[in-house]
């Protein structure tokens, strides 16, 4: 409308990295600024000083597991939200400056998570091929693009990042996996969540007071008997101690469902901290299927039956 500025969201930069792709697929992003970052802490940092309204970041990969540079930024500094969740599939070419071939390759360059899901390639087809690492796969192509040495001879990366920097593709679909996907997560300030769909997910971090047998075991009962499902848990260190850590959660549900408003006051008690990190619809989740006994319905019942106990109405 006029007179209102655009939104502005940054993502993990440079131009052409699978983030940027999964920040274009979401209708906001046709009608705001997009601003490129060169490393997921600095994106999030713009977030919170609020120079932008969002950014986009990857957390997970389905073959290398969680993005820690994304986990542990959220699960320190000043607080952030998850609004939304985005799922992309991930396809790499190999490419290099005009001119180069297959056989002219020494070197490669790509961030760490890419060189992992095609090391079976790069095994096969350039066993002798040196790892050059690089802070985004969309970097590795970007070097490749100004004149001069640059220390490696191909980039790793996305196709859309090959065409942005106008380099030759030497080999099409490098990847061991071809259903590699990677879950990329828009963050913003704190605010409401969005509201409940029926197919959520809600994601925190959880610190426990001390080290002691049954300690992980009392966080999951928290909620298991509430029947909220996990969909992800992992461990990342709290770096205040050797052998100390936290546990990074995404299960099913919304904050506004009373199964997962019951497991997080469980936590509560439990933890020395609980960072919530938001409550947003899940981009590859059917309906959550509510077991029995676990229904908001469920737990009113509960609760107004002993309130009839408080007041003596057996």
């Amino acid at each position: 409308m006029p007179g209102i500025p655009p939104s502005r969201y940054a993502y993990l930069g440079p131009e052409g990295t699978f983030t940027e792709t999964a920040l274009r697929a979401l209708p906001a992003a046709a009608r705001a600024d997009l601003l490129p970052f060169s490393s997921v802490p600095l994106a999030l940092d713009a977030v919170r000083a609020g120079d932008v309204d969002g950014a986009m970041v990857p957390i997970e990969n389905s073959i290398e597991g969680g993005v820690t540079a994304t986990v542990d930024a959220l699960a320190t500094g000043e607080p952030l939200v998850v609004v939304r969740e985005s799922l992309v599939p991930i396809s790499f070419v190999l490419a290099g400056r005009a001119g180069t071939t297959l056989d002219d390759v020494k070197r490669i360059s790509t961030h760490p998570h890419a060189q992992a899901q095609c090391r079976g390639w790069l095994d096969g087809h350039l066993p002798d091929a040196a790892y050059v690492p690089a802070l985004s796969t969309a970097a590795a192509a970007a070097g490749l693009s100004v004149s001069g040495d640059v220390g490696y001879d191909a980039a790793l990366c996305a196709p859309i990042a090959a065409n942005r920097y106008r380099l030759r593709v030497l080999a099409d679909d490098v990847a061991d996996n071809p259903f590699a996907v990677t879950r990329f997560v828009l963050v913003a300030r704190p605010g409401v969540p969005p509201a409940p769909t029926g197919a959520d997910k809600t994601s925190i971090v959880a610190f426990q007071p001390d080290d002691h047998p049954g300690g992980l075991l009392e966080l999951l009962e928290q909620f298991a008997v509430r029947g909220v499902n996990l969909v992800r848990i992992e461990s990342r260190p709290t770096g205040d101690a050797m052998g100390r850590y936290c546990f990074a959660i995404d299960a099913e549900g919304h904050v506004a469902e009373a199964r997962m408003a019951e497991a997080l006051v469980g936590l509560h008690r439990f933890c020395s901290q609980v960072r919530f990190l938001g409550s947003y619809p899940s981009a590859e989740a059917p309906p959550t299927t509510v077991r029995p006994g676990t229904s908001d319905a469920a737990f009113a019942d509960g609760r107004a039956w002993v309130d009839r106990l408080r007041e003596g109405r057996i």
